[in-house]
This record gives C-alpha cells, structure tokens and sequence, in this order.
C-alpha cells in the first residue's frame, strides 16, 4: 500500500526503504524464525503461500496492523540508543495501486473482477520515550555539552529492481556502484514472474525461473567463490537453502532457525542469499561496481523481473545541541 517510507531527524534523512512489500518479505523470511511467526501476524505477516489464508478482517472488510519498524528499516533494527534532542520525521508515500496488496479469486468466465478500494483512516506512530533519573540526567547534559558528533552505525537495506528480463538464459546486472564505507554485505536476488500488478497472483512471493547459477562481483571480487550448480527440474537446490539457513547465524551470530522448509522454500521463496560480509578491507577509497550474473536453465519468461536486496553498512553522525546531521566519512 506505500511505496516508499524515510525516517528523517532534523530534516536530514537517515534510512528509507523502497517496495515496502518486497523488501520486508525478502529481509523477513530470511530473518524470522517460527516462533516470531505467529507474534507478527498482527503485524500484517500472512502464512507463506500462494493464496494465505487470512481471516482477522471482519465482514465489512475493516482491519488493522501493529507494525514495527524493525521490519522496514535496517536503522530500526540495529541502532539500539537513545537520540538526545532531535525532531523525528517519518514520511509515507502512498502507492499509486493497490494491486500488490491484495489477492483475489478469479472471476467466472466473462465476468471481470470485483472491483475493491483500500482506504486508510487512522496511522499512529508510536514511539518509547525515556525519562532519565536525575542522576543519569546530569551525566547526560555534561557529556552532550560540548555538542560532540554521536554515530549512528547501522545496516540499510536498500532494493532495486530490473523491470523485464530479456528472453536469454544468462544475463549481466550493473546493479550500482558504491563507496567501500557502503559496499554490500549481504545481497539477497530473487524473480517474480507476471505477480507485479496483477490481484489473482499473490505478488510477495518469487518463482525459481529454472535458475541454474548465480554470482555477485564487487569489482573483481565475487561471491560465491564455486558455481552453485542448481537445478530445480531435477530437485537440485540443496546449496540454495544452505545458503538461506546460514542467513540467521551470520547477520545475528545467533543459531539459525529459518522460517521455511525445504519444500516451501522452493515453491514460495526461492531466494539467492549471497554472504558477501568478509572482505578484504585494505582498500579505503576506491569506488565497488556491484554487479550480478545469473543463468538458467531455459530462457527467462516473459514479464520476468529480478529483485536485488543490498544489505550494507551505514554510519550516520548527529550533534545534539547544534542539531547538525550528516552522513560519517
């Protein structure tokens, strides 16, 4: 229903996120454990499926959602600290088409399609606010006094699209080029064919499109070092899922407990989730082109697109009392 939302202080933006949807189904099922699953269904998070099956609406179709932000934006789910003596701005863009957001069954022969409308009454931003004791509140002045730059470090998640895939079986993305204090740290590739703007497909989900490899260069280096050789017409895709099962373990150094299972990783959310994090960091100045290319089996359908989640670090620095805020160098 949004296409875009950015959280500013002081006017100056600190993260965003680009197709809500996507970006949070592509971070959130890799991140989500099934134990979350069921707490973050008042959230709006639906069952992995094609057609989820959702009944928390009531007949006039009313409902509503209790969204943390920690599913949107990299900022949200990092930086655990207060922020001292600054305005907060979050800004929503509206969508131009509901479409994405909605599933609907398909109409009786020479019958169209209901036709629906979402119409949004009330959002509320709720925000923890911190009382300090008068002790710490003390301690606080006298370290903000002299207006130091406080840092924000955190991971951005940042998504781009390439709207048609051409009909070949392999294919070169120029994703972006970027700095070596922003260069990706995970990168997660996933396809969707004919579900964008379309309300009898279900449009959070990705199709395997017979991928056979996939690999990420920034600049000569590339990830993974071997090819993944996967086939899913012969049910190969076992390094697909290692790789998606380790995402837990190396983004939260936790032990890992995806959401999926095998199977429905393969028929609802087969994503390439490439580990990028250990680098050679020697080099501090040079710019990183960050490029994908992948090959399939059989040349890609027609209205295929291709989905690139860039996940990577980001410092941000504010003064507290002169209110200046920019981006750490």
């Amino acid at each position: 229903m949004f296409e875009e939302i950015r959280y500013e202080i002081n006017a100056v933006e600190i993260d965003r996120c680009k197709n809500i949807g996507l970006t949070s189904m592509m971070k959130g099922s890799a991140s989500i454990d099934a134990a979350r699953a069921h707490k973050l269904e008042n959230a709006g998070w639906s069952p992995v499926s094609e057609n989820p099956v959702i009944a928390d609406d009531d007949a006039g179709g009313n409902f509503d959602v209790y969204l943390p932000l920690n599913m949107i934006l990299g900022f949200a789910e990092d930086y655990k600290k207060v922020i001292v003596n600054v305005k907060h701005e979050l800004i929503l863009t509206r969508a131009r088409s509901d479409l994405n957001a909605i599933i609907q069954e398909a109409p009786a022969a020479g019958q169209a399609a209901e036709a629906f409308k979402i119409t949004i009454s009330k959002i509320e931003w709720c925000m923890p606010y911190v009382h300090l004791s008068d002790q710490y509140k003390i301690q606080q002045l006298k370290y903000i006094e002299s207006n130091p730059a406080i840092k924000i470090p955190y991971r951005s998640w940042c998504m781009y699209e390439y709207p048609a895939l051409p009909p070949s079986r392999q294919h070169v993305w120029s994703v972006k080029t970027s700095s070596q204090m922003e260069k990706p740290r995970f990168v997660i590739l996933g396809f969707q064919t004919n579900r964008k703007l379309s309300s009898l497909r279900n449009a959070s989900l990705f199709d395997h499109v017979n991928i056979t490899n996939a690999r990420l260069f920034l600049n000569s280096q590339y990830y993974p070092y071997g090819n993944m050789n996967v086939d899913f017409t012969q049910n190969q895709y076992s390094i697909l899922f290692e790789m998606y099962a380790n995402f837990q373990t190396e983004y939260y150094k936790k032990n890992s407990k995806p959401l999926l299972s095998r199977a429905d990783f393969k028929n609802y959310m087969p994503l390439i989730i490439i580990d990028c994090s250990k680098q050679n960091e020697s080099l501090k100045n040079a710019p990183v082109d960050v490029r994908l290319e992948f090959e399939a089996s059989a040349p890609f359908p027609p209205q295929t697109a291709a989905y690139c989640l860039i996940i990577n670090d980001r410092i941000m620095e504010y003064k507290p009392i002169s209110g200046e805020v920019r981006k750490a160098t």
